[in-house]
Parts: C-alpha cells; sequence; structure tokens
C-alpha cells in the first residue's frame, strides 16, 4: 500500500516532511479510509443471503485444504478489505490497541482487529461514534472491524450484574448508574460503531459452571440471537456472527450448534471457553464444534491467542482468533518467540546483543537489541510499544506461515517442527498430543 519511505513518514508524523509529501500522506491516508470492493476469486461461492442492495457484505471461500489434518485457508471479504483466514486479530477493546499505531499495524499488514460494545458504547457512546462516522473514521482505521457484543465483560468484569431474559442489568463502572445491556442495544451500539463483523450478544457463563445453568444460558443465547437479528439495522452492510454456547457438555453444544445454522448467518463464533476449563476439555470441545458448524462459511472461537494453541486449533479447523495477550504481555515486559516466552526484565538479557528474534523482519527486531529493550521495559512507557509491534507481527507472522504450509500441503510437517522448537526434548504436553492425534498428526 506504501513505499518504504512513504510508511516512514506514516509512522513518525514528527518528522520533517516537505509540502508535497504531507499531501500524498493526507491523500494516502483518505484513500484508505474508503471500503475496499469485496473481490472474490472467480468461480467462489458466497455465503450467506443476498441483500436488498446487493451481494451480502461478507464473502467466504476457502482456497485450500490440509490433505491430513481440518486445517484451511480461506479469503474472507468484507466491506473494508480482504482477509486471509487463518487470521489472528488482535484486540484494541476502546478503539486503540494499546502502544500501537493503526499506521503501525497497516505497516504489519494487519487485515482485521477487534474493538468492544460495551466498553466504546460506555464510552465514547453511541452519540460520538455517529457523528465521527463510525469507528473506522473516529479512531483512524482503514482496514476491517469486529466487535464483541459485550456479554463476557457482564461476567468477567461485573459484580453488579443481573441477568434475566430482557438482558445484562449492571452498574456503570465510570458513573455508577444503573444500565441495562439487550441484545437490541448492543445491535444499536455495534450499528452506530460500523464493524464488518458483529456478535450477538450471548449469556455467558465460566466453563467450569455446571448444572441447569448451562442449559439456560444456551437457550437463552438462541433467543437472544434471534432478537439481535431483528434489531440489526444495517444488514446490507455488517454481519452478525451467533456464538455457539453450552459449556463443556457436547450434548448442548450440538444442539446449541444445529439451532444457530438454521439461522443462515455469515459466520460462526465458539464461545464459553479460555475461562478455566482443562486443556483437555478444552480442545475436545473446539474439535466438536468445528465438526458441527458448516464447511462453507468462517469459524471463529473466541479468547484464544497463545501460539501453541492457535497452531493446534488451527489443525482442528478453526478460521479466526482473538486475544489481548500479545499486547498485555508486552507491557510486563515479555515477548513471544518461536521457543516461548522471554522475560526482557531478567538480568541475562542485559548484555545480549541479539534482536528479540534473528528471523524476524519486525521494526523492532531491525532496530533494537535484547540488551536495550532489558534498559528500558517496564521503566520507559516507549517499551510497551516497541515490544508490543514485535508480539502482534510475531502473531501475524505465525499465521502467515500456517497458511503458507497449508497451501503447500506440509502443515503436519510444520506443526511437528513448530512443537519441536516449542517444546524441545520431547516435552510437548500430553493434551497437544492428543489433540493432533485426533487430526492424524502423531508427534
Amino acid at each position: 500500500m506504501f513505499t518504504p519511505r512513504a510508511i516512514k513518514f506514516l509512522l513518525f508524523p514528527g518528522t520533517h516532511v516537505p509540502t508535497s509529501l504531507t499531501i500524498v500522506r493526507q491523500a494516502a491516508f483518505n484513500a484508505v479510509m474508503e471500503p475496499t470492493p469485496i473481490n472474490i476469486p472467480n468461480g467462489a461461492a458466497p455465503s450467506g443471503e443476498e441483500t436488498a442492495s446487493g451481494p451480502p457484505p461478507l464473502q467466504y471461500r476457502v482456497t485450500a485444504r490440509c490433505s491430513v489434518t481440518k486445517a484451511r485457508v480461506g479469503v474472507m471479504s468484507v466491506r473494508h478489505a480482504d482477509v486471509d483466514t487463518p487470521v489472528f486479530m488482535p484486540v484494541g477493546t476502546q478503539g486503540t490497541l494499546k502502544g500501537v499505531l493503526p499506521e503501525q499495524l497497516l505497516a504489519l499488514d494487519c487485515r482485521i482487529m477487534l474493538g468492544n460494545t460495551y466498553h466504546l458504547g460506555m464510552r465514547p457512546g453511541t452519540t460520538v461514534l455517529e457523528k465521527a462516522g463510525g469507528l473506522h473514521r473516529f479512531m483512524g482505521w482503514p482496514r476491517a472491524l469486529l466487535t464483541d457484543s459485550g456479554g463476557f465483560q457482564m461476567v468477567s468484569l461485573l459484580q453488579l450484574a443481573e441477568i434475566t431474559e430482557q438482558g445484562v442489568r449492571f452498574q456503570s463502572p465510570y458513573d455508577g448508574s444503573e444500565c441495562m445491556l439487550t441484545p437490541e442495544r448492543s445491535m444499536e451500539i455495534q450499528n452506530a460503531i460500523g464493524a464488518d463483523i458483529m456478535m450477538q450478544l450471548d449469556d455467558v457463563v465460566k466453563t467450569t459452571t455446571t448444572g441447569p445453568r448451562v442449559e439456560e444460558a444456551m437457550h437463552r443465547t438462541i433467543r437472544w440471537l434471534d432478537r439481535s437479528i431483528g434489531a440489526h439495522g444495517r444488514n446490507d452492510e455488517q454481519s452478525i456472527f451467533p456464538i455457539v454456547q453450552g459449556g463443556l457438555q457436547p450434548d448442548l453444544r450440538r444442539v446449541c450448534a444445529a439451532e444457530l445454522i438454521k439461522r443462515n448467518t455469515r459466520g460462526f463464533a465458539v464461545g464459553g471457553l479460555s475461562g478455566g476449563e482443562s486443556k483437555d476439555e478444552f480442545w475436545r470441545t473446539v474439535h466438536l464444534c468445528t465438526d458441527l458448524l458448516p464447511e462453507d462459511k468462517p469459524r471463529y472461537l473466541m479468547g484464544v491467542g497463545f501460539a501453541a494453541d492457535l497452531v493446534v486449533c488451527v489443525a482442528l479447523g478453526v478460521d479466526m482468533f482473538d486475544c489481548v495477550f500479545p499486547t498485555r504481555t508486552a507491557r510486563f515486559g515479555c515477548a513471544l518467540t518461536r521457543a516461548g516466552q522471554i522475560n526482557l526484565k531478567q538480568r541475562t538479557f542485559a548484555q545480549d546483543m541479539r534482536p528479540i528474534e534473528d528471523d524476524c523482519e519486525c521494526s523492532t527486531c531491525r532496530t533494537y537489541t535484547r540488551a536495550y529493550l532489558h534498559h528500558i521495559v517496564t521503566v520507559e512507557p516507549v517499551a510497551c510499544s516497541i515490544v508490543s509491534v514485535h508480539n502482534v507481527a510475531f502473531q501475524l507472522r505465525l499465521m502467515r506461515d500456517m497458511r503458507d504450509a497449508i497451501h503447500e500441503d506440509r502443515f503436519p510437517a510444520f506443526v511437528k517442527s513448530y512443537m519441536a522448537v516449542r517444546f524441545p526434548d520431547d516435552t510437548v504436553p500430553q493434551w497437544i498430543r492428543d489433540a493432533l492425534a485426533a487430526v492424524n498428526v502423531q508427534l
């Protein structure tokens, strides 16, 4: 999209720029703020229904499949970008990725990121978002956006929350006022945000919950999906993904998936995991859900971002992931590598003149040494940005490497090589061995 010289001016706006280049910089930004025309390869069969104004705003096509596992590569085309899957989506909860500029994400070729309905609905609110023309323009992000509906935050962040059939009643953490988040209100906020993909409001329970509450939440999630679809006011521009719930009970997951598929939405999410369940329960639930969901639509596993988990779940047939982990761990001075996470605060890095990762081409690894980062992490605010750029680049490169391996039908070999580096001396956790064996990869 930009030449290296143009990227320099985008990333470092304080640099002296000749007048003509200032005009070019503004023109480039204005250009990328316009939606990208959907570009589905010839012969594609668009998923989802036609809209009143033409083709659906999300179209998906599988372009390659692993001959051994359930891994596949696809293109998910939305109004603002063509997104190659499997994809990791960085999380910009309140309309900003902590420590990373939108221009830096563009330089990393990030195609899609997240915002959060609960947080953005509370602040700045729909009035400001509508006046700004949506979150894309408000935050200066020209590519695809996905918004989480807020259901998870109701459970994870709020002590004073009451869930009823109407919705979730809670106390605002900003001014203490009483608020109600309903499926209809969640859609209203997400329509104002203008995200390409919106999540339905679901009734979320912790994965460790047992008993009738799990089944109640599953059925309520289905009912809330119907209310969300009825309240959706921009079907020709935005797409709803329903969320498969049912805890760790296979029968409930089957019932939920079967009901959601009847609604013929443009993609599906698997929710209610990464909440305290065992890894053995985790992978078995993912494996079941990808078997149940349609082959011709994207499958999104919510809240998963550890590198080994990404590799395993791609093998199990997942297309989309998100997690705050890359940027959150960067704020604590930790960097991601193929061999695992390293803590740059440790004195062992004080005289280490290598980059974080030798073969990484991100701006952090091209510019800074481990010794320098050891000197500034958790001390200087800029360190958060520098390490975050690498961590996001690491996640995006891992996904790209997996896509390449699937395209070339060498994905099982890639998985074995990755696990050998990540878990040397035959220390691969048993749950990973079992999960991969379920899709015909023996470690």
